[in-house]
């Protein structure tokens, strides 16, 4: 079964800094571009770190002048999150005052991220190194940075993004340097394939390929991505094959089993293999 990859996704320009890139500088390119993080490369263009909004106001934050967690300790909320947010609130939703939810405008909590890091611009100085200068992307990134590889499955990077609770991932080739960036938005893409292309391919790879059954001896209905096996299968340990199998399949939500079984080969045990040859004897009196 083969899975749709990030790199048919992933966003190939890519915004990025490096590590001199100074803090001013890194603000005003996450408020031109709407954006809430972009990587950190080296003279390589390999990836050495993520520089994201929480970097830049953790100090603003906290009241300290330490980070609150580096990238991601900051997310914006709301469906309508921009191309650089996340859906879900993490632990440090609390530090805010709760405010009844209103629906997001597309983009805003982008925007308010990017406004967040220009206010962070304009008090660079609350954060200033000790020699007065104010600090450069090496200092504010969090490192190492956490990255996916191009031809890896849009599922495995929704893995290591709810892993390592980040919101965006730099995509990196075999040489770890960076071709692209894909963000939590950008998966959902996944969920936008249509029900009969679903569909199809549990029939043709789960049903027929794996199952080796006739396209029509399960019947599958999907509406939603969600998926509804109905069917009578030979063994008893066909059915949670299925059902796993067609849960694997790109854009499913969820699977409804209603499958039965012929007999119950869960009790069955294998045959001991007769044993045949010249030590037959020998063997046995063991």
């Amino acid at each position: 079964m083969k899975h749709r990859e990030v790199g048919t996704v992933m966003t190939s320009d890519v915004v990025r800094a490096v590590a001199a890139t100074p803090f001013k500088d890194i603000a005003t390119w996450l408020d031109e571009h709407g954006i809430s993080g972009m990587p950190v490369v080296d003279d390589d263009e390999k990836v050495i770190g993520v520089v994201s909004v929480a970097d830049l106001m953790g100090g603003h934050l906290s009241g300290e002048g330490g980070h609150l967690g580096g990238e991601g300790a900051v997310r914006e909320t709301g469906v309508g999150a921009g191309p650089e947010t996340g859906a879900d609130a993490g632990p440090e939703a609390g530090l805010r005052p709760h405010r009844p939810h209103r629906p997001d405008p597309v983009g805003g909590a982008a925007r308010r991220s990017a406004a967040a890091a220009t206010t962070a611009a304009a008090t660079a100085t609350a954060t200033a190194t000790g020699d007065g200068r104010a600090p450069t992307a090496r200092e504010l990134m969090t490192s190492p940075a956490v990255t996916v590889r191009a031809l890896d499955s849009i599922a495995h990077a929704a893995r290591t993004m709810a892993r390592h609770q980040v919101e965006r991932l730099p995509v990196v080739d075999e040489e770890d340097r960076l071709v692209g960036i894909v963000t939590r938005r950008d998966l959902l893409q996944i969920f936008l394939r249509p029900d009969a292309d679903i569909r199809r391919e549990i029939i043709d790879e789960v049903l027929v390929d794996a199952l080796w059954l006739t396209p029509h001896a399960v019947g599958v209905t999907v509406v939603g991505g969600v998926v509804v096996l109905e069917g009578c299968l030979e063994r008893r340990s066909e059915v949670p094959i299925a059902e796993h199998m067609a849960g694997q399949v790109d854009g499913v939500v969820s699977v409804v089993s209603h499958l039965t079984y012929r007999y119950d080969d869960a009790r069955i045990r294998p045959v001991e293999p007769a044993l045949h040859g010249i030590a037959d004897g020998w063997l046995r009196r063991f």
